[in-house]
């Protein structure tokens, strides 16, 4: 019990409502470790101590008197600076909002609370989500723990980190480009990317908009699991909203699953330290079983999807806004140059990827690739420009393999697959076919069983 803000979101659970601990106590353990190590990596830019101890102690008097508890009960939860936290500031990462305090809970806020959950502050993220490295104006940069002087990825990198470190157990999420995927392969944690309306986001501005979603991250597969058990579910105010209640498939491991491997998602450089660590994992699927597969892809046609949708989406919800940050003003004038022959040419071009990756989930049970394209890097680097030697176009091309994944419609994992020769964490990537959340999860907890790269902490 010594180290309780290294247990897991289940087992601090089980413990919480079994009374072998309090609430307060975990909670308690938190703040400690929020005190010692977030001044050296500044991963929760808005700390509510205050607040999650009233709530804390309000969950130990309810059990106390009523017995009954949610899946989540007592647990600590922080969200990312995106999402509307009634009372709470909530920045968006833009001096825009730097005073900002929401009058109501985002829908996945409420489902945490719901379920027992005790906020205690946001997580640090670019302006508006924009861009895989974590840095805005507000609050400055998150770094990584593994090495301070490197990037924690992004957008959630805040939350990343602030699991990775043992702040919180359980982190909530957002992903358009690769913004929970990239940031748990950077920080040795495990994120998931949903199938579009797993978790439903409500939107009176771009409530079809399919290509940013939000989703759970911890430490390990099993607590990315069971909070996901608690965001997902149907909302009628989402239009795609699934209305099949997730639930876990059995932990029967992969034997006999068809994986696919691809090292570099259909000619994409990649460094190759991270090739080095990515090129491992399908060794450990053959050894419990699967049968794997090196496949040639051809994913092409999801950057101009990806970036027509984006710049579009970014002139819908943007666009009259002034004082941008370069990266956010970037996308929005992207924006305002899609025509409606673009969107056009965009929907064919993801209508005809989703029919020939459909073809492929007919033969594979799931595909294997990088995260990232690189390992952590310098944090003090806007973003990455060159890989390999090739020189790339805009901040955004560094995070192809990403990306390309969004515009899929897939669920999609990062769970830990091991070190850098300089200690730097890399993700593998777990893509399922749509709405085979489950699926992706099974895969995942399997390789993180058999290698336990995610065990492995920061020092600090």
């Amino acid at each position: 019990m010594s180290e309780l803000h290294f247990l897991t979101a289940t087992e601090l659970a089980r413990l919480i409502r079994a009374r072998q601990v309090s609430a307060v106590e975990v909670l308690q353990a938190h703040l400690d470790r929020i005190e010692q190590v977030n001044p050296h990596v500044n991963a929760i830019v808005t700390l509510v101590a205050e607040r999650a101890m009233e709530a804390a102690r309000a969950a130990d008097a309810a059990l106390s008197s009523e017995g009954a508890a949610g899946p989540l009960h007592g647990v600590p939860v922080a969200h990312k600076d995106l999402v509307d936290t009634a009372g709470i500031r909530t920045t968006y990462g833009s001096p825009l909002f730097a005073d900002h305090v929401p009058e109501r809970d985002d829908l996945i806020v409420q489902r945490l609370r719901a379920a027992g959950a005790v906020t205690v502050g946001k997580t640090n993220t670019p302006e508006f989500g924009t861009g895989s490295h974590t840095v805005n104006e507000v609050f400055g940069a998150t770094r990584n723990p593994y090495d301070l002087s490197k990037s924690a990825g992004g957008s959630s990198g805040g939350a990343a980190v602030a699991l990775a470190t043992g702040m919180v157990p359980l982190a909530d999420g957002s992903d358009m480009g690769g913004s929970l995927r990239n940031p748990a392969s950077f920080c040795n944690v495990v994120g998931l990317r949903p199938t579009p309306g797993r978790v439903p986001d409500i939107s009176d501005v771009n409530a079809w908009y399919t290509l940013s979603v939000s989703g759970p991250m911890a430490r390990t597969v099993e607590d990315v699991t069971l909070m996901l058990g608690v965001v997902a579910g149907f909302d009628r105010r989402s239009p795609y909203s699934i209305k099949e209640v997730f639930a876990p498939e059995p932990e029967q491991g992969v034997a006999g699953l068809r994986v696919a491997w691809s090292p570099d998602l259909g000619g994409l450089p990649v460094d190759p330290r991270t090739a080095a660590v990515t090129a491992t994992a399908p060794g450990v699927f053959e050894r419990l079983g699967a049968r794997v597969e090196q496949v040639e892809l051809d994913l092409s046609d999801a950057e101009d999807a990806f970036r027509t949708y984006r710049a579009w989406n970014y002139l819908l919800v943007h666009g009259d806004k002034s004082g941008l940050g370069p990266n956010t003003a970037w996308n929005v004038e992207q924006g305002r140059k899609v025509t409606g022959a673009d969107l056009a040419r965009a929907e064919t071009a993801r209508s005809r990827l989703y029919q020939r990756m459909a073809a492929f989930f007919d033969t594979y049970d799931v595909l294997i690739a990088p995260v990232s394209q690189v390992p952590p890097f310098p944090v003090e680097h806007p973003h990455v420009s060159e890989i390999n030697g090739q020189k790339l176009p805009d901040y955004l091309a560094w995070m192809r393999s990403a990306y390309w994944i969004s515009v899929l419609h897939a669920p999609a994992a990062s769970v830990p697959a091991g070190f850098t020769g300089d200690g730097l964490p890399v993700g593998v990537q777990i893509v399922g076919r749509p709405f085979e959340d489950a699926r992706v999860l099974r895969v995942a907890r399997a390789f993180e069983q058999a290698t336990g790269h995610g065990l492995r902490r920061p020092v600090l």
